[in-house]
């Protein structure tokens, strides 16, 4: 049960009641209901919600708003709801306000569903597909790869919590012009270290990394074949069989320290393997999408709604890249049937954006079954600079680089402080520090100074698991008001989360709650009250404990009890 929701259904439903109270009594001609808009008002003393209907009915009524709704508030009836009240205010809003037996009534519920607190069936079971990552298994994953892993996690997690059947899914490039060129800087790596580095060029743009020299050099120390009398392209395929799995299984490991765990690590080559690619070509040409210019297979940029034509096969006959992806997309909807994909992309894809949306209506999908969600640029800082290079190797910070430093439970926070299209500043120094100004710090404290009240409490002889017999309604204080409010207001949190698809709204929601029950801490004494007030306040901690347990599982970061 989502209390919030119910309430503004009730809302709802006391509103329309009204207006057709008052048509029936004239006061008022008949017309169609429009959909009621219900929401909290930016100000307290407002109520804790609001409608604007009747400055919508204007028209249909034929009078002033401030007079619809005036008439609406009169004709109202509250019986069997939560509403004490309704008022009218400015130009012709309907402010309501309710009794304090709600927050009672969802406090008690949160004691009773426990970890199912904030689950919904909001998703109807909908088929999801989330890809993310999703890094060129070429190289090391950097700090994009660790922001857009955070965010996809998460994003995953809370659509889970909302009811989406949710598959977490890793595309992996292991075909096309990134392998090419993987190849070509082994084969110059490995040439350099057997030939010498003056007697081969190693081209600029080719991977400059350490890791490709490492690579080469394990497979020399390993006594593996040499690969000198070998034509060029036998070359670098040996080298890339060599070293592309020791490359995934490297980004696995990383991702799993990470807490990233994958349903599905899909391989672009598989693509090739199984001739999807050559069937989505063949549907895009009898559909009538294509047209051959300078020997290349071309997609009508009509087709996809763009003014710009797009290369499908080279003239030399391989595939694009986008042909491969539409491929890919292709097999998400119609072959494994999912009602949904999601892909998290940096912002240096937001060109790819439209094409890939316009693709999804060529192919019959229909772009609305795709979103892509673009997350922009990470800035790590030291000591207020800039900090560009890992202090223990000297080269781009990685994300092992990061969680050696800072550890898993502050990346995965800090990457979701803001919503993906903001631009994230990262203070390693602040996210290193044992004190309340690092913000998981300060929310882990939130959750281990509750264990330490049950322990105290148990330890006075509490009994810690009554669940019956609590009188809440003794829980009246701002401070206990304001808490019990936002813990109120998880299950929409997640919903809102999914609806908008920022799951930042989380880390942002778990701050709040941790800030909240601090001020409830300084404020309400629970040990050496009288039993009764004891218990109820005992309830609430419980109930807070339980939810800042569940978000922080969402978040995929640990709720320790002890600090």
């Amino acid at each position: 049960m989502n209390i919030i929701n119910s309430i503004e259904l009730s809302i709802k439903k006391i509103t329309e009641n009204s207006i057709r109270k008052c048509m029936t009594e004239k006061l008022i001609p008949e017309f169609e209901i429009d959909d009621i808009n219900v929401e909290k008002p930016r100000e307290k003393e407002h109520g804790e919600f609001s409608t604007n209907i009747a400055m919508m009915m204007v028209k249909k009524a034929k009078m002033a708003p401030v007079k619809i709704a005036s008439m609406l508030v009169d004709n109202m009836d509250f019986k069997n709801t939560y509403i004490l009240k309704a008022e009218t205010a400015g130009p012709g809003f309907i402010n309501f306000y309710l009794s304090d037996q709600w927050l009672y009534d969802n406090t008690e519920m949160i004691i009773k569903q426990k970890d199912n607190y904030g689950s919904s069936d909001y998703g109807k079971n909908e088929k999801v597909v989330v890809e993310y990552v999703s890094a060129n298994p070429t190289g090391p994953l950097h700090m994009g790869n660790a922001r857009g892993g955070a965010l996809g996690d998460l994003l995953a997690n809370v659509l889970i919590k909302a009811g989406y059947h949710v598959s977490k899914e890793f595309y992996v490039n292991d075909a096309g012009n990134q392998i090419e060129k993987f190849g070509l800087s082994l084969e110059a790596r490995y040439l350099q270290e057997l030939l010498g580095e003056d007697k081969v060029k190693f081209d600029e743009d080719l991977y400059q990394g350490a890791d490709i020299i490492d690579h080469v050099k394990n497979y020399i120390k390993e006594g593996r074949e040499n690969l000198l009398d070998k034509d060029s392209e036998d070359r670098k395929k040996i080298l890339v069989d060599y070293a592309l799995p020791k490359n995934i299984r490297a980004i696995k490991k990383g991702l799993k320290r990470y807490g990233i765990s994958y349903d599905k690590w899909f391989s672009e080559k598989s693509l090739y393997e199984s001739k999807a690619v050559d069937e989505l070509i063949d549907y895009l040409v009898k559909h009538n999408h294509t047209f051959i210019k300078d020997e290349a297979l071309w997609l009508k940029g009509e087709s996809i709604g763009s003014e710009k034509d797009e290369v499908l096969t080279r003239s030399n006959g391989f595939p694009t890249y986008f042909a491969a992806d539409i491929a890919y997309h292709w097999n998400k909807f119609k072959t494994r049937k999912f009602d949904r994909a999601i892909n998290l992309l940096g912002v240096d894809h937001h060109g790819h954006v439209a094409r890939m949306k316009g693709a999804m209506n060529a192919i019959g999908v229909g772009e609305e079954k795709l979103d892509i969600i673009i997350f922009q640029l990470v800035r790590l800082y030291r000591n207020g600079e800039v900090a560009r290079m890992s202090k223990r190797t000297g080269k781009a910070i990685s994300l092992d680089d990061l969680l050696d430093e800072v550890g898993v439970d502050a990346a995965r926070f800090f990457f979701n402080l803001k919503t993906s299209g903001s631009h994230l500043d990262f203070d390693l120094d602040l996210a290193k520090k044992q004190s309340n100004e690092n913000p998981v710090f300060y929310v882990q404290y939130a959750y281990a100074r509750i264990c330490s009240m049950l322990r105290i409490l148990k330890e006075d002889d509490a009994d810690i698991d009554k669940e019956e017999g609590i009188d809440y309604s003794l829980l009246k204080n701002n401070e206990e008001i304001e808490l019990m409010k936002k813990l109120a207001e998880y299950p929409n949190d997640i919903i809102i989360s999914c609806h908008t698809l920022e799951p930042s709204r989380m880390t942002r929601y778990v701050l709040d709650l941790a800030s909240l029950f601090h001020s409830f801490y300084n404020a309400c004494r629970v040990k050496g009250e009288n039993e009764e007030l004891l218990y109820a306040r005992m309830a609430l901690v419980k109930a807070t404990k339980i939810v800042l347990k569940n978000a922080l599982d969402i978040l995929s970061i640990k709720a320790p009890e002890k600090m």
